[in-house]
């Protein structure tokens, strides 16, 4: 008798399974995002209704058999994760049947970004709070437990204090997480730069960012990183920017041909927004002149393309049509005066090095500044001037008369 009981429950959940299914895509069918997302639910679906049907046959069929208790226990303890399960599952649903309606394929997707953000940080919040959920039921299902857990919430203060302090950091990493999510500072797919580096927000966890550089290399932080340090978010409120293109040329760069040639690469090609393309000259000190092009584009990796094909066309301009716009490194010579010879200095005599002819020497001693006074600073300066001098010989008699 239980074990056709048993059969019929099973069989019977089976078959209302299937037909729930089958009306609630009835009901849906204009959402083929549903058709595809169903299917996660459709094994916890049979499982928690043949569960059950089980029980419900086992309790009218054999109450008073001894083994019963073990397993409605048993079969309690499945239904409870099965439950579980199938709550994951609808979580799922809704979060691809609320992002089906919003494409991120768009050009301003900042609102598809921003709701892809929140859903699926909220669904693996909702995830672990089921988790949580079934595990406790699970747990409670046990009388010893139950007295436990009695005397655990009689000290849930102590308890909380406790876990908050350990736990610290790992709180504020999931409270940084949620701040992130919520308050649409950064949204899945946003294209940041973080720690020098260019990429863009592949994954929003509860603890931590995961960053996909250009590079293709996975930058990961925690969560306070990005409510703590300051950062370039360069899809914050829309997708376009700008950016420029920079030369360093010869003062006879010819600007207006640059101009012309800017207007002729904008118009064939697709990378430009047609919003800025301005070419200036910024710049015209230490023997350059600073050409500047300002370019705008749909999205930055618009933008980065954009830029390296201006900076191609204008290198093969210049080469071509303008060689003698090219950087140049200039060095002159200084020119005499009238052709005359500059005067060379000449050395002391005395010192180990004949002076030059026709030197002029001073007429006295004095002049010299190199010695002053008696007959013997006389002497002595003579020593280093050197005789044969006239003037010098009869300053000498003069001063020894006197003497």
């Amino acid at each position: 008798m239980p074990f056709i009981a048993v059969t019929l429950a099973v069989a019977a959940g089976l078959v209302l399974s299937w037909l729930l299914r089958k009306i609630i895509l009835r009901l849906n069918r204009r959402r083929p995002e549903l058709q595809a997302t169903s299917r996660v639910a459709r094994q916890p679906l049979r499982l928690a209704l043949c569960l059950i049907g089980v029980r419900t046959a086992l309790g009218l069929t054999a109450a008073g058999e001894s083994w019963h208790s073990a397993v409605d226990h048993l079969l309690l303890i499945a239904l409870i994760g099965s439950l579980g399960w199938l709550a994951v599952a609808i979580l799922l649903i809704i979060e691809a049947v609320v992002l089906g309606r919003y494409s991120v394929d768009v050009a301003d997707n900042r609102r598809a970004r921003r709701l892809r953000t929140q859903m699926i940080l909220a669904r693996r919040i909702g995830v672990a709070l089921v988790v949580v959920l079934a595990v406790g039921s699970v747990m409670l299902t046990f009388p010893a437990i139950q007295a436990l857990g009695a005397g655990l919430l009689a000290s849930a203060g102590v308890i909380s204090i406790v876990a908050g302090l350990a736990a610290q950091t790992s709180l504020v990493n999931v409270f940084a997480g949620m701040q992130l999510a919520f308050t649409d500072a950064i949204r899945v797919d946003d294209v940041v730069v973080v720690q020098k580096e260019w990429g863009r927000i592949e994954e929003i966890t509860l603890t931590y960012v995961v960053v996909h550089i250009w590079d293709d290399r996975r930058l990961i932080l925690p969560s306070t990183y990005f409510t703590t340090t300051p950062f370039e978010n360069w899809t914050r409120r829309q997708s376009e920017v700008m950016g420029t293109v920079e030369f360093d040329l010869d003062w006879r760069a010819p600007v207006e041909d640059m101009r012309a040639e800017l207007r002729r690469v904008l118009a064939g090609t697709e990378l430009w927004d047609e919003r800025v393309g301005i070419l200036q000259i910024t710049d015209a000190t230490g023997g350059f002149v600073r050409v500047r092009i300002l370019v705008s584009a749909a999205d930055s990796a618009a933008l980065f393309d954009l830029r390296c094909l201006i900076r191609e066309a204008m290198v093969g301009f210049l080469q071509q049509g303008h060689p003698q716009a090219l950087p140049q490194q200039r060095w002159t010579e200084a020119a005499s005066d009238g052709g005359t010879p500059a005067r060379r200095q000449q050395p002391l005599r005395g010192l180990g090095s004949p002076a030059a002819a026709g030197a002029r020497q001073p007429a006295d001693p004095h002049e010299s500044q190199l010695f002053t006074g008696s007959i013997e600073a006389v002497q002595r300066s003579r020593a280093f001037t050197g005789p044969g001098d006239e003037v010098f010989q009869d300053r000498d008699q003069t001063l020894a008369s006197r003497n």
